[in-house]
């Protein structure tokens, strides 16, 4: 038997909220990344057993990333009835889920949480991230422990939406002063996060000056500030896609069927009615 890339399957829920550092990492770590547009997703990944032109073997992991959406606005981006449903076959089937800023929103708002646009927990730049106990033991920020500074670690944030009301099953495993809800795990691999792992601290310099001044933000600030420690956040967020790959792996190894045909029989799940 010979061995086999696990395919990780990236949805691109806005073309400003692109897949940053994550796909090379991925790549790195031996997984085969795939990005998938959201206008494409219904077509590209029709389920996580049959991952269509995406994952012709299946999908073995499924990171959801940012975008300005709530994560029931159907009416502007189409494809999100489609993303949720993926994500409800993703916690069926066992199969790992990384949810960035929307795509955190979006593993919420599935699973009982509750999301608030405009909840007044604005976040732009490089900001402290507070790791909490039920950190230390987790998958995917337990290594970070040793890499946070205070019990902090410093990501890129840059949200006016955020997660007010956790999941009833959630295990709460970050938060900040400014934003209650930074991380939160949903059954054994399935993550939620608002901050951005994926995005290097040099993006800063590339957005919006007048919308960041007017929520009340200087980007030559954001980002001089971001720069002085784009080390740490380089260090801390490799790190955390390190532990999500390892999570795919193993997830592959003990839980997932070895080729496409076993896939399409024990993974199929119709779950068209998740909202």
């Amino acid at each position: 038997m010979t061995d086999r890339r696990p395919t990780v399957v990236l949805v691109q829920n806005s073309p400003h909220s692109g897949p940053g550092r994550l796909p090379d990492w991925l790549e790195a770590d031996g997984a085969s990344a795939v990005v998938v547009q959201g206008a494409d997703l219904v077509e590209q990944v029709p389920s996580l057993a049959d991952g269509g032109a995406a994952a012709p073997d299946g999908v073995a992991g499924l990171v959801l990333l940012g975008g300005g959406l709530l994560p029931d606005e159907d009416e502007r981006a189409p494809w999100l009835p489609h993303e949720r449903a993926l994500v409800a076959e993703a916690l069926d089937a066992g199969v790992p889920v990384l949810g960035i800023c929307l795509g955190g929103q979006v593993l919420a708002h599935v699973t009982g949480g509750t999301v608030t646009g405009r909840s007044g927990e604005t976040e732009k730049g490089l900001c402290p991230v507070r790791l909490l106990d039920d950190a230390a033991d987790d998958a995917l920020l337990g290594p970070l422990g040793q890499l946070a500074v205070g019990g902090e670690v410093r990501m890129v944030e840059s949200h006016v939406d955020s997660i007010t009301g956790l999941p009833p099953q959630a295990v709460h495993l970050a938060t900040s002063d400014a934003c209650g809800v930074q991380a939160f795990r949903v059954g054994e691999v399935a993550w939620g996060l608002q901050f951005h792992p994926e995005a290097a601290p040099e993006r800063i310099g590339t957005w919006d000056a007048d919308e960041l001044a007017a929520l009340g933000f200087d980007r030559d600030e954001l980002l001089a500030a971001a720069l002085e420690r784009a080390p740490e956040n380089d260090t801390q967020a490799r790190a955390l896609a390190a532990a999500f790959a390892a999570v795919v792996h193993r997830c592959e190894r003990e839980t997932r069927p070895r080729h496409a045909e076993d896939r399409g029989q024990n993974s199929a799940h119709n779950v068209s009615g998740v909202r």
